[in-house]
């Protein structure tokens, strides 16, 4: 299963969903792939202490950029794998706005050879609706939006959902949106609200987890782990086990 993390503003904890997620699965034994095509390259930053020693044509890039072969890394965490991303993947949407090809599929035609080697792929996205993020959807058997507290936030759902749509339409008719997923929780009334909107908004498509927010996440992205290895009893790493449980058991039971 290839599940892209999607979120159209940045600071929402994409990411730290991406690597828990990944993460999360891969400490349940299973084989799991993570792919950050985020430019910023948080996810392997966090994930591969060599991350700055890494040339270019061993990072996604030369996968969209020069229709390569996926680049594989080990990490420290038994059974994942990451494909890391490079700061030159920001000028992506310019140099795949004039290209001749399926220039929305690249991802999936590469990611087509390999993906049955692991149980589980998941796709950090960039934090806008570009054609990275389109190379992700059209990969994808599921979306995840990530949403956090705030106004703006919640606005964002409105377009991320149409070019989900659109997706579905164009490129991949077999993506499916997983659910909303409500990250960074806390007691304020902001959050509180915010949450509220959200279910009562998009009440079958909001995940019943929701992800607090902890200092344990930000300690371990210091330590360059990730949260179960870090402190697998933290408020974090049980959340992101329910959301797993949610997900792909209650899910497909």
């Amino acid at each position: 299963m290839v599940i892209s993390i999607a979120s159209q503003k940045g600071g929402t904890g994409k990411t730290t969903t991406s690597i828990s997620l990944a993460a999360g699965l891969a400490w349940l034994g299973k084989r799991v792939l993570i792919i950050d095509t985020d430019s910023q390259a948080n996810a392997s930053k966090v994930l591969l202490r060599n991350y700055l020693s890494v040339p270019k044509d061993q990072t996604i890039y030369t996968t969209i950029l020069d229709r390569k072969v996926i680049p594989i890394h080990r990490t420290e965490i038994t059974g994942l794998d990451i494909a890391p991303s490079h700061i030159l993947l920001s000028n992506t949407d310019v140099e795949l706005t004039t290209a001749k090809d399926h220039r929305e599929a690249r991802l999936k035609d590469q990611l087509d050879k390999l993906k049955e080697q692991y149980d589980y792929v998941v796709i950090d996205c960039p934090p806008a609706l570009s054609w990275l993020t389109l190379n992700a959807f059209t990969a994808s058997d599921g979306i995840m939006v990530v949403i956090s507290p705030g106004y703006f936030e919640l606005d964002s759902i409105v377009q991320i959902s149409r070019v989900i749509l659109e997706v579905q339409e164009n490129f991949n008719h077999t993506v499916k949106l997983l659910g909303y997923l409500f990250n960074m929780s806390d007691s304020t009334v902001a959050s509180r609200e915010s949450l509220r909107i959200l279910r009562q908004t998009y009440t079958d498509q909001v995940f019943k987890t929701v992800i607090p927010r902890n200092t344990d996440i930000r300690a371990s992205q210091m330590e360059k782990t990730d949260v179960f290895t870090f402190n697998i009893q933290s408020k974090s790493a049980n959340a992101y086990k329910q959301l797993i449980e949610e997900i792909f058991y209650e899910k497909t039971s």
